[in-house]
């Protein structure tokens, strides 16, 4: 599967006081990036909460530090759909520049009511995140 590509670059704001990207920012730019990936899947999350009731929380994150990224680096979030559960979406996200890994993560989302309950993910929803599996 071809993974999904968001391209974003490191501004002063994300970097610490030598220049090096700030280690909480990695967590923002893979969101963002989580963001898109749903987006081009033609998924409309404020939709999705309104019509259905539910959203996307983050349930675990497990992240590999790799190498500094820096002030003005360009830098490409790769995100790839590693599995679907009943209610927990899977993804792997990394961090490169220039073809270099700097970030990975494992992220496992789960979907809940706006009452904070796990929810199944809706029918419609599995097919269009699962699509790119097939």
């Amino acid at each position: 599967m071809t993974p999904h590509q968001f391209r974003t670059r490191v501004y002063y704001e994300d970097t610490d006081l030598a220049g090096i990207v700030y280690y909480a920012n990695y967590l923002k730019f893979i969101e963002r990036a989580r963001t898109e990936w749903v987006a081009s899947l033609g998924v409309d999350q404020m939709a999705l909460k309104a019509r259905d009731g539910i959203v996307f929380a983050v349930r675990r994150v497990e992240a590999d530090f790799l190498r500094p990224a820096r002030f003005g680096d360009d830098l490409v979030v790769e995100t790839r759909l590693q599995g679907l559960g009943g209610a927990r979406i899977v993804l792997e996200q990394l961090v490169l520049r220039g073809g270099e890994r700097l970030f990975a993560a494992v992220v496992t989302l789960v979907c809940l009511t706006e009452a904070g309950h796990a929810a199944r993910l809706p029918p419609e929803l599995r097919a269009r995140l699962a699509g790119p599996l097939h």
